[in-house]
């Protein structure tokens, strides 16, 4: 019994050893199995073309080029790791909406630009982002400006259907009054169109949309409402995937690569020019210290129409005093000159011009050292251009700015030049003049001059003003600046006479051979004068005008200094129907 139990025990031995035996082989040879499995399965992946998906009009991120294929920032990003990673990838741009349910039910295995949310995190993953995207709110032009998001509760929204910021308004609470479209263009578009009050969108989508659709009534009234992280996004779990896109953006933000595309396609879109933006702020700069000059200015002479009404009171009164007070008249006629120069141009002309020449000086000074920068700079942009074809400029074609960038130069430097002629002959008319100066002078400029300073006015009152000027005038002799301040005067008086811009102006200059004179005509097709007014136009302070601030002697005194030159000023004009003006002087005899 003994012996049995043995010989059973060591066979029973024997065989648990070999079942275990077999259980270690097999275990050995699944264990290899499975790596084999896993090299191969990791060849197959690096042979597989990843799918990337993303927005097709989501302009400079991601979009359709005109040729039909993908452009933007995040493509060249995606090419550009895929290099790095040694990856096959192929894009597929569509809707916004269709595109993230691609992801989810795996027709798409990546999206290239996501912006990143709490919510969003519980159904995707996200990279680390690659930009940050701040989003502004649009509006028309003559809609009230907003600064925050809540200011929007009453008013008509439009956002981005599915984007992050019709989400973020919905966690907020907005319902009823937004409107959504399928890509930011359709939001511009209907906002530009009159339709609903403001538009939020990312603000290089908008601005970049404003320009290339041309939508200049839309601006940007609040820049920065929300920032949101910009990253790679793929299905929850598929980790794999997104590490190896988070190592290649880690790769070329080390190798400069990174910051070459996103100067490229986000560092500056707008054209090297003056933006609207910036004139209106400097015109305003400038604007505020001419409207309080021309406020005092209007103080002073309702002041002095007072003074000179109480005076004429009492010079009514005191009949016998008459001689003695036209005679004080005579005496003062050169201060009223003067008076009414400045009531013409404003008390500040001066230190207005002072201001305008500043900058405009810089501006004279600046502008054919950027002209050259640009010459000197043409022929590498244009060897590039013949060498890879056409690229963008400011966020514009090269093959349209290598026409206009040298006429917007010129036509600045032009600009700055006129600002400049202007604002001296201001000063020339403004300073106070010698009576006493008499010398010969041609007329035709003198009379060029005046419509200069009077040309704002005579813009504002009609769109249909001609001038004609005769050739070879033999001069006159005179004091040039009276005999301006005679030409704005008429020129005013003209624009004042209009109804509407629709009436004209009508100017010309001639020689009178047989009279020996030259003749400045001056027609308006305004409202006429009534016929007993006509005897009265030239008569100290007498004027039809009284409730809008006439003072009754700017006639006067240019009917004065007209006199003082031996020349004539005669009115012809007909009840609604227009004046015509004719200012005539002696010519000179010419020379031997």
């Amino acid at each position: 019994m003994k012996w049995h139990y043995q010989l059973t025990m060591r066979f029973d031995n024997n065989g648990a050893g070999r079942a275990v035996g077999k259980i270690l082989l097999a275990m050995a040879m699944l264990s290899l199995l499975c790596v084999v499995s896993a090299f191969a399965a990791e060849e197959r992946d690096s042979d597989r073309t990843i799918i990337v998906g993303g927005d097709r009009d989501y302009p400079p991120y991601e979009f359709i080029d005109k040729d039909g294929k993908p452009a933007g920032y995040n493509v060249d990003l995606t090419k550009a790791i895929a290099d790095v990673m040694g990856m096959k990838v192929e894009f597929r741009l569509g809707g916004w909406s269709e595109m993230r349910a691609a992801l989810m039910d795996g027709r798409v295995d990546i999206l290239q630009g996501l912006s990143y949310s709490e919510q969003r995190a519980k159904i995707v993953d996200f990279s680390p982002p690659h930009t940050i995207v701040h989003h502004a709110i649009f509006a028309r032009r003559e809609t009230p400006a907003v600064s925050s998001v809540e200011e929007l509760r009453s008013k008509e929204v439009v956002v981005f259907r599915d984007g992050i910021m019709h989400e973020m308004l919905k966690e907020r609470g907005f319902r009823d009054n937004l409107w959504t479209t399928d890509t930011p263009a359709d939001a511009m578009r209907l906002l530009a169109s009159g339709e609903h009050d403001y538009a939020v969108v990312a603000i290089l989508p908008g601005m970049y949309l404003t320009r290339e659709l041309h939508l200049s009534n839309v601006i940007p009234v609040s820049r920065s409402v929300a920032a949101q992280k910009y990253c790679y996004a793929v299905k929850k779990g598929n980790t794999e995937l997104l590490t190896r896109f988070s190592e290649g953006l880690a790769i070329l933000r080390k190798t400069g690569q990174y910051q070459a595309i996103y100067d490229k396609w986000l560092g500056v879109l707008e054209p090297p020019r003056i933006s609207w933006e910036r004139a209106i702020k400097y015109g305003s700069m400038l604007l505020v210290p001419l409207l309080l000059g021309l406020a005092g200015t209007v103080i002073w002479s309702r002041t002095l129409q007072k003074r000179v009404t109480r005076r004429t009171a009492e010079l009514a009164l005191e009949v016998t005093e008459r001689k003695r007070a036209l005679e004080e008249l005579r005496l003062h006629q050169d201060k009223l000159v003067q008076a009414d120069k400045m009531a013409s141009l404003g008390i500040l002309v001066s230190g207005v011009a002072h201001e305008i020449n500043n900058p405009n000086g810089l501006i004279l000074l600046n502008m054919p050292i950027l002209k050259d920068v640009y010459r000197d700079a043409e022929d590498i942009l244009e060897e590039r251009f013949q060498e890879k074809g056409d690229f963008t400029v400011g966020g514009l074609p090269y093959s349209r700015m290598r026409r206009e960038i040298p006429l917007m130069i010129d036509e600045m430097f032009e600009g700055s030049q006129r600002i400049k002629r202007i604002v001296e002959e201001l000063k020339d008319f403004a300073r106070r003049d010698d009576a006493t100066i008499i010398d010969r002078f041609d007329f035709n400029p003198v009379v060029k001059a005046a419509l200069r300073l009077a040309e704002p006015s005579i813009r504002k009152a009609t769109g249909n003003f001609e001038a004609s000027f005769a050739d070879n005038l033999p001069k006159v002799k005179g004091n040039p600046q009276r005999i301006e301040q005679v030409v704005v005067n008429l020129a005013l008086n003209a624009c004042q006479a209009l109804p509407d811009s629709s009436c004209g102006i009508f100017l010309r200059t001639f020689h009178d051979r047989a009279a020996g004179t030259v003749v400045l005509e001056l027609r308006d097709e305004g409202v006429g004068i009534a016929a007993e007014h006509l005897n009265h136009l030239t008569d100290p302070f007498f004027t039809t005008k009284r409730e809008t601030g006439g003072t009754g002697l700017g006639l006067s005194v240019s009917a004065g200094i007209v006199k003082e030159h031996g020349g004539s000023l005669n009115f012809d004009s007909v009840t609604g129907q227009g004046t015509t003006v004719t200012f005539s002087l002696p010519a000179c005899k010419e020379q031997a």
